[in-house]
């Protein structure tokens, strides 16, 4: 009788890298998602030990600015996308002539990095903006008129780069600042606005897209404090608006990953678009909870090009707060709220990025979800407040 065949194992199907560059939060709250999806992470780490670097094994430290770093750790990966839109547009054309795939690509991303590209394009596509106007001196803010915000153009986030000016005499700091980094400024009405809402959709290469409900957030000196998902007491006309907007937006940029629309709710019931942002964003933080795909896993299926995941609520409300650091900056360790915020809601979800704390820097976020508004808001911020020790000496 014959011997049987010896049986040869099988060779597991290799996913392919994806590249991340940025080592912040953002790129943190990939990890898991990939893990689950079988996908490989490399990371550029802007420093030894930054949040992402704590948990993706495969990273290196170095300048996102050097073309030849960025060449580096994108070597034999399939993909490269990204935790922040810094990244110089010309370095990204290089990478796509050595074959990588860059996604979002640069002639999308230009659009999240130069705020006058993006409010000349979508002007020219007809979608509701601010009043605007590129300016380079007092005249020209004076002629476009006052009270009047002014942005660079290039480089500012949470708040940063962004000044509400009344004078000529307000316009000094901007126009300094434009002129020490090289960069444009950018003058736009001051909004009479409600409140400010944001649209997140996802898409892939293929033009598979998936928009999420429009939500509601809240500012703390220029960082996002607060988002409610869904926006309470949104028209629901307004609601299909903006998330028309993210996907017409995502559509013609050419935009592959997440894309966050971030608009101004008028006094007079209109929507304005305020900025993009072409990776996932703190206003879509509470889908890793209150979504059935939350925008980390959707930006990694969508870069990868796999079908994307339903964007569908798990619950009627989630609200999500940030833990920001406090006044009490030097206050323990954030490990140290656990013990009160799982114990006084069991259903809290709490989200920590490994950094240091420092007065208004991002640390952590918390999710509370379920059927009552009221009651999600209050557990979430109490949870946040505990955990920035504003609550610290309250007994239960």
């Amino acid at each position: 009788m014959p011997e049987p065949a010896a049986s040869t194992p099988a060779t597991p199907a290799t996913a392919p890298t994806l590249a991340v560059i940025g080592g912040g939060q953002l790129a943190r709250m990939m990890a898991q998602p990939a893990i689950a999806l079988g996908l490989p992470l490399r990371l550029l780490a802007e420093a030894p030990g930054v949040s992402a670097a704590q948990v993706v094994v495969d990273h290196q430290v170095g300048d996102y600015r050097d073309l030849e770093t960025l060449r580096r750790v994108t070597e034999g990966c399939a993909v490269v996308t990204f935790d922040h839109e810094h990244v110089p547009t010309e370095h990204l054309h290089a990478l796509e002539a050595d074959g990588i795939a860059v996604r979002p690509g640069p002639d999308a991303l230009v659009h999240a990095q130069d705020k006058a590209v993006m409010r000349e394009r979508l002007t020219a596509l007809g979608v509701p903006c601010p009043r605007h106007a590129v300016v380079d001196d007092v005249a020209a803010v004076e002629a476009f008129g006052f009270p009047c915000v002014l942005k660079t153009t290039r480089g500012g986030y949470d708040g940063k780069g962004v000044w509400v000016v009344r004078s000529a005499e307000e316009c000094a700091e901007p126009l300094r600042t434009a002129a020490e980094t090289g960069v444009r400024l950018l003058a736009e009405e001051l909004v009479d606005f409600r409140r400010e809402l944001s649209a997140l959709a996802a898409r892939s290469p293929s033009g598979q897209a998936a928009a999420y409900p429009v939500v509601a957030s809240t500012q703390l000196d220029g960082i996002c404090h607060e988002v409610v998902a869904p926006a309470p007491d949104l028209d629901e006309d307004l609601a299909g608006q903006a998330q028309s907007i993210a996907l017409r937006v995502a559509g013609e940029l050419d935009v592959t990953g997440v894309l966050a629309v971030e608009l101004f709710e008028t006094t007079d019931g209109r929507i304005l678009v305020n900025e993009l942002a072409m990776r996932p964003h703190n206003t879509g933080h509470w889908t890793q909870d209150g979504a059935v795909t939350s925008q980390f896993e959707n930006h990694l299926r969508a870069v990868m090009d796999l079908p994307l995941g339903s964007p569908a609520p798990r619950a009627r409300w989630t609200v999500m707060v940030n833990i920001l650091g406090g006044e009490r900056a030097d206050v323990g360790h954030l490990y140290d709220g656990f013990p009160h915020a799982m114990a006084r809601d069991p259903h809290l979800r709490v989200h920590l990025y490994g950094k240091d704390l420092r007065p208004g820097r991002k640390v952590g976020h918390v999710n509370a979800y379920g059927d009552d508004l009221e009651d999600c808001l209050e557990r979430a911020r109490h949870a946040a407040a505990w955990f920035r020790g504003d609550l610290g000496d309250e007994s239960e």
